[in-house]
């Protein structure tokens, strides 16, 4: 007989948008337990499961607080239905959440009107679609008292509880089925509402249930929380601008870069971000909430770092393709890696294919780099030790792609417009300076020879786990290495000698050091300039955790042959502080999306 032996949740909290597959542990007739599911095309002694999920509403809806998904909602921002933005947004549990994200309200109505004045029906693509009405959230009885907004922060007290269509005021609960599969997506619909999922043995010949079913119930719908929109800051002369990045429409001759450590499933643990709550931390939540950040921001180019293999195949490569995007992938080797082969992260590298095309990738795996430099230099009795030091499995994507947009502008206009994107993610342990530093020369030098063959822009994006300041930032940010820099002090295996030789040629420039050279005043500039180190040009932070907040994160250009045109803004250290850090509910990933728009500069005929 086939039977239930056990039923649980994969995360606390159900959330719209984020898929819910329930644990099953079935007992098979012969006696065997298995979590493998026994549809009814393929039964299992005459027998298969059959599964259902019910929406239970009740006559009194409860409104979420948009901050803490845990509380109900007592206070609602009148701001926010005057702007139109999603109704779920607009809800707080008490006076002092209110008040705390009044600053982020503030952002959120000026944008919505903006984006209502310049965009029309946009605006519900700017801020999401879950918050109009009949979404399972409260509207607050009369709008009189929306004429006090704009005069101080507008809250509504007490909301009035609406009763669902089809509902029994009388009865107190009505239950309504909206699913039939093990796995269920929550809608709007369902927010504020439990979930009941219930699964029974089946007689494929009386096709009536055999025993009783088991069912479990979710905590209440939350909508998806959804952060702050990012805006492009002009940057190029001296003009200071910004542009919507829903609209954005890349001019003649530009195109646009994002680098983005996304934070791999494997690493995003409770013991390592125990500040998350867990359900922001699962997967089906996350790999959704940066999908949704990641198309948002309508890059040309998406360089992605920590991207599992299994997602890349089974989400990301397949969801981006709907987008239009072409993908190219390299996972880290495993000489060193022991977990799940499927498990396994490398660099992802998209491009949309209206703006380019793929001529050559190329690969590059510090492990073999490792192994030819201990034949080299290092002597056989010592070549074990060596490799230890030097094996991290790390590896770097290069792509060579060829612009649709053509060489606008150039004393050429028929040549074509190649471009060299290198994506990649040096993870080695601090402790590990000349590791770190090696397999970045070996990578500069790698695109030197690219570079000379092909008289071609480059650019180099990535996590480099390396600071502004250390060697490595300074080898691509200035050519070479200060040969009394401390970090050459760290060489017990004399890769890095003699410090004259790490150099490279390639005319390397941060994207992000646009920001400091800027001229002029106004607020967006200023608030810019707040969020850079003005003692080495680069953003205060790109990795936000609770144990460490710095910049790691770069996109490197060649400024002979680009120019950059705009910046993604950067985020503010404050306001991803008042959920401790990141990641969090609203951003995914505990690095920060980095994105540039460049335009080519006309080559020069020689």
């Amino acid at each position: 007989m086939l039977s239930v032996v056990r039923v649980h949740l994969p995360s606390e909290i159900p959330i719209v948008g984020c898929e819910i597959t329930p644990y099953v542990l079935l007992r098979r007739p012969d006696g065997a337990v298995s979590t493998d599911d026994v549809p009814e095309t393929a039964p299992a002694d005459g027998q298969f499961m059959r599964y259902r999920w019910y929406r239970i509403q009740s006559d009194r809806k409860v409104p979420i607080c948009s901050v803490h998904p845990m509380e109900q909602a007592t206070i609602q921002c009148l701001g926010c239905l005057k702007s139109k933005i999603p109704v779920a947004k607009s809800y707080h549990c008490s006076a002092k959440c209110f008040s705390d994200a009044w600053q982020h309200h503030k952002v959120l109505h000026e944008r919505a009107s903006s984006a209502l004045n310049e965009n029309g029906a946009e605006e519900e693509e700017l801020f999401g679609r879950f918050g109009s009405g009949g979404s399972g959230v409260l509207s607050t009885a009369g709008s009189g008292s929306l004429s006090s907004f704009g005069q101080s922060p507008g809250v509504s007290n007490g909301p009035v509880p609406l009763y669902p269509s089809g509902a029994d005021k009388n009865s107190g609960e009505t239950w309504f089925e909206v699913g039939r599969s093990r796995t269920y997506t929550p809608t709007a619909d369902d927010i504020g509402h439990a979930l009941k999922f219930e699964c029974v043995a089946v007689d494929s010949e009386k096709r009536s249930p055999v025993g009783p079913p088991t069912s479990i119930m979710t905590s209440r719908v939350i909508p998806a929380p959804t952060p702050t929109p990012r805006r492009l800051i002009q940057v190029n002369g001296d003009v200071l601008g910004h542009l919507d990045l829903d609209s954005q429409t890349s001019s003649l001759g530009t195109f646009t870069v994002l680098s983005y450590n996304i934070l791999a499933d494997a690493y995003a643990t409770s013991d390592t971000y125990s500040y998350c709550p867990t359900w922001a931390l699962s997967w089906t939540y996350r790999r959704q909430n940066l999908l949704r950040e990641i198309i948002g921001y309508h890059a040309d180019i998406i360089c992605l770092q920590e991207v599992q293999l299994n997602h890349f195949e089974d989400f990301f490569a397949p969801e981006l393709d709907k987008h239009g995007y072409q993908a190219l992938y390299k996972k880290r080797t495993t000489e060193v890696y022991s977990g799940i082969p499927m498990a396994i992260d490398g660099c992802a590298t998209f491009f949309h294919r209206d703006k380019f095309s793929h001529v050559k990738k190329y690969e590059v795996e510090f492990n073999k780099a490792a192994q030819s430099l201990t034949d080299a230099i290092i002597p056989a009795a010592q070549k074990r030790v060596a490799l230890s030091r030097l094996i991290k499995d790390n590896i770097a994507l290069i792509a060579v792609l060829e612009a649709k947009f053509g060489n606008h502008g150039a004393e050429n206009p028929g040549k074509r417009q190649l471009l060299c994107v290198a994506n990649t993610h040096i993870n080695v342990h601090q402790d590990l300076k000349d590791v770190k530093l090696w397999e970045v020369h070996t990578l500069l030098k790698g695109l030197e020879k690219i570079a000379v063959s092909a008289d071609i822009p480059m650019l180099v994006c990535g996590d480099f786990n390396s600071t502004p300041g250390s060697s490595p930032h300074g080898l691509l940010a200035v050519g070479k290495v200060d040969q009394l820099h401390p970090d050459l002090a760290i060489d017990p295996l004399g890769i890095l000698r003699p410090p004259s030789k790490l150099n490279h040629q390639l005319p390397l420039v941060s994207a992000y050091s646009s920001f400091a050279r800027m001229v002029g005043v106004g607020y967006d500039l200023e608030h810019q300039r707040r969020r850079m180190d003005p003692a080495t040009n680069e953003p205060l932070f790109t990795n936000c955790t609770r144990d460490f907040t710095g910049t790691v994160d770069y996109i490197f250009y060649t400024a002979d042959s680009l120019t950059v045109e705009s910046l993604l803004e950067l985020l503010d250290e404050e306001s991803l502080r008042k959920d401790t850090a990141l990641p969090s509910p609203e951003w995914s990933s505990d690095h920060i999306a980095l994105l540039a728009e460049f335009r080519c500069k006309p080559r020069i005929r020689r």
